[in-house]
């Protein structure tokens, strides 16, 4: 089981569970959950257990009264939550200790009482480095090592129950491991990366996190590769474009004979399917490679209920009519669950979403609304160009780079937002995060609902 917290929940756990003052305390959360054969907890919310509330604080161990707890159950039980327990080891000790044990065992079984339904729970320390571990506590009272914590905030930080940078780089990967270092290359073997678009900007991205050594790629595109798509999609043939051949399929097969060790799954599908939805949900990082307005919004939304980074890249290409360009432009959008969104950055609007929408569900009320003019500013078709497509597709995936290993003079928390025009030169003013988005702040962490991303098309 994975558990994932926003960088804004691990600051307020920091700030709370190292006060200064060298003794132990306590917060719990309350978390949605990806359930399943993978299951994942998502943070949905943090309450601190007030020091003065402890009845023990000491450098190796913390009393509380579990009554505290008693409407954070309510609600857990309300919404089908689960419960996860942080405390904090200040003398460092990175194990659970049989304080520990006992103490969780009689927590659980008290949350077991309370809640109905089989779904684990979770104990979690967070070290003096701000580094944790933890477990899964089953009702059945066994413990398992979480498979891995992370923290998605303007870093990406990943813990897992052994050292990510046990064994040997391949040959292929030491000079990623000479740039990077070699425990960003580890870990990028133990992650699971969802790309949602697999032509211009997708088929490239796949190709670099392939040769990266990603662990495990999972290729979602409805679409099959046609003769206009030449042009972009790395390996895809004419012998596709005849044979109708899935764009994920081409992708797919292409990793596969890199022979470099990274897992494909290959999802021919929409985001607007249940089946789809859970398996990008499963995964650690999530990019967006579409030009859609309505898959762009969905999967910001899913990152935001699965409480996951999302990279979002961008390209707008202009043509004049007359052979000539009018603009050349991009942007790559880093978000977290709890920032701002592409809505609140202006990226997408909810009329261009719905738009898609009503194009998709019914097409002749969308032609119809076109030629009254209620829909205005609908492109089919823009122009594309392999060399432009993978120029912003390699920005989106030094991104990914740059949030596992901050190699940027000013950090990670001024780039939020990174775009350039290739007409005139010059990258655009760069961006923070900004105010959490207003739409989708709500959502953080519910993990599944029903109907999923509260999306009446999920059902």
């Amino acid at each position: 089981m994975k558990l994932r917290i926003t960088g804004r929940q691990h600051a307020r756990l920091a700030s709370h569970l190292y006060p200064g003052d060298g003794r132990e305390a306590v917060a719990v959360a309350l978390c949605g959950r990806r359930a399943g054969a993978a299951p994942v907890l998502c943070v949905k919310s943090v309450t601190l257990i007030p020091h003065a509330a402890c009845t023990v604080r000491e450098p190796d161990r913390v009393t509380w009264p579990v009554g505290l707890l008693r409407p954070l159950l309510d609600e857990a039980a309300d919404r089908a939550l689960a419960v996860v327990k942080f405390h904090s080891h200040p003398g460092g000790h990175p194990a659970f200790s049989a304080q520990d044990d006992r103490a969780d065992r009689e927590l659980f079984d008290a949350v077991g009482n309370w809640l109905d339904g089989p779904a684990p729970h979770a104990s979690v320390v967070m070290l003096p480095g701000g580094g944790y571990f933890g477990r899964s506590i089953t009702p059945a009272g066994a413990f398992a090592p979480l498979a891995s914590t992370a923290v998605v905030g303007d870093d990406l930080r990943y813990w897992f129950p052994e050292p990510a940078s046990s064994g040997p780089v391949p040959e292929f990967a030491r000079r990623h491991a000479q740039a990077f270092g070699a425990g960003t290359t580890a870990v990028l073997r133990r992650l699971a990366v969802a790309v949602v678009g697999c032509s211009g900007t997708g088929s490239p991205v796949v190709e670099q996190l392939a040769r990266l050594g990603v662990g495990r790629l999972v290729l979602v595109d409805p679409d099959a590769v046609e003769e206009k798509n030449l042009n972009r999609i790395i390996h895809a043939t004419m012998a596709d474009a005849q044979g109708g051949r899935a764009k994920v399929d081409v992708a797919a097969a292409a990793v596969r004979r890199m022979g470099l060790g990274t897992a494909v799954d290959a999802v021919r599908g929409h985001l607007l399917a249940p089946d789809v939805v859970r398996r990008v949900a499963e995964c650690d990082v999530v990019f967006g490679c579409t030009d859609s307005a309505e898959a762009r919004h969905l999967a910001n939304r899913l990152a935001v209920f699965y409480a996951m980074p999302y990279i979002d890249v961008g390209v707008r290409l202009e043509a004049d009519g007359a052979g000539g360009i009018s603009q050349i432009c991009g942007t790559v959008h880093y978000l977290q669950p709890d920032g701002s969104s592409l809505l609140s950055r202006g990226a997408i609007t909810m009329d261009a979403v719905r738009a898609e929408g009503l194009r998709r569900t019914d097409p002749a009320a969308y032609r119809d609304q076109v030629a009254s003019k209620y829909i205005t500013g609908v492109r089919e078709d823009r122009p594309a160009v392999v060399s432009v497509n993978m120029h912003y597709a390699s920005l989106a995936v030094l991104e990914l780079l740059a949030r596992l290993h901050d190699y940027r003079a000013d950090g990670n928390a001024p780039f939020a937002r990174l775009g350039s025009s290739l007409t005139d030169p010059r990258f655009e003013p760069v961006g923070p995060d900004g105010d959490p988005c207003p739409v989708l702040a709500k959502h953080v962490g519910r993990g599944d609902v029903s109907p999923l991303l509260d999306n009446p098309y999920l059902c």
